[in-house]
């Protein structure tokens, strides 16, 4: 059932309940007062069906039909039009999730058409029917208390993803953490969530320049600019938090980049090792395969040899190894291989 609640309010003080939307409008023209129409996720036709017996422009009905759609204010005629972004944050994944609600406001009604399961519409109607002074002043009063409910829902939702910054901030200096991702990841969720904020600063201010026009209600017009301070100190600290994350992002890339150079380094230091390992017992090799060349030609026992019968021979065969050997092995260690 798209119909969550449905009442019409005289003097701020719930007087009907009506069955259908039909009958609403059919009492609302009868009796006169305001009318509250709450829809959750409602069929095309059902939004037709509230845009033809209230009046509202086309345009407004292909909005609200589209759906996913940034934060705005818009009128057409005498009716308002305000799209938010509410959001809350789910402790059990450390995410932050956005939901979506339409105001329609004109002088004797307010449609809500929420898209999620925030803002609860119920705690807000339930406590402007616990203060008929205040919702006797009328449609703008429910969007006051509505603005009111979104943006204390953001509260919950800055002390999640500063819990999350804290945590990241933590892990910065682990030598065995690599927190590039999660800082990506929990950017890109303070970007969508500034976007759902940042317009609402601008949306009051335009409900506020337009108050006098409008007729809006001068303490009405104090609970909008508290919102708006509330707002205001939203939007701040959601651009603290991309800035913290910025630099938090620049520092662990500059660690990476440090731990990078620090591996690079050492596998450097290592190929050297090894190259003087290598150098060394390819020094030793050669010198060993000097007289093992000498020894292995004149152990091949040909009669006809160099000096094979000469009795001074085997001296010189023993001597020319060593002299070899001793050659070589001065070259290496000239050459710094030894």
């Amino acid at each position: 059932m798209a119909t969550i609640d449905n009442a019409i309010y005289v003097n701020g003080v719930r007087t009907e309940n009506p069955q259908s939307l039909s009958e609403t409008f059919e009492r609302l023209r009868e009796r006169g007062g305001m009318s509250w129409i709450g829809l959750y996720r409602p069929s095309e036709r059902e939004i037709r069906e509230v845009a033809d017996e209230l009046g509202i422009h086309a345009l407004v009905v292909e909005d609200a039909l589209a759906g996913h759609q940034r934060a705005k204010l818009e009128r057409y005629g005498d009716v308002l039009f305000m799209v938010l972004r509410p959001a809350r944050y789910l402790d059990e994944t450390e995410e932050v999730e956005f939901g979506e609600v339409h105001v329609l406001v004109g002088h004797d009604f307010v449609v809500t058409i929420r898209h999620a399961e925030s803002p609860d519409l119920g705690r807000v109607r339930r406590r402007l029917e616990g203060d008929a002074e205040l919702l006797a002043r009328g449609p703008e009063a429910v969007l006051y208390a509505i603005l009111d409910e979104v943006v204390d829902e953001y509260a919950p939702v800055l002390a999640g993803l500063e819990n999350d910054i804290d945590e990241i901030e933590s892990q910065l200096f682990e030598d065995d953490v690599d927190a590039t991702q999660r800082i990506y990841e929990l950017g890109r969720e303070v970007i969508e969530f500034q976007r759902a904020t940042q317009p609402l600063a601008g949306m009051l201010e335009a409900l506020l320049r337009g108050s006098e026009k409008y007729r809006v209600d001068e303490e009405l017009q104090r609970y909008l600019r508290d919102v708006l301070d509330h707002t205001l100190r939203v939007s701040d600290r959601a651009t603290t938090f991309r800035t913290v994350l910025d630099n938090a992002l620049t520092v662990e890339s500059t660690i990476v980049a440090r731990r990078q150079n620090e591996e690079m380094r050492r596998m450097t230091e290592l190929s050297i090792r090894q190259n003087d390992e290598v150098k060394k017992i390819s020094g030793w090799a050669a010198i060993l395969f000097a007289p093992t060349l000498i020894g292995g030609i004149y152990g091949m026992n040909f009669d006809h040899m160099p000096e094979l019968h000469w009795v001074y021979g085997y001296p010189m065969a023993i001597g020319l190894m060593l002299a070899m050997g001793g050659g070589l092995y001065a070259a290496f260690k000239y050459k710094g291989w030894l």
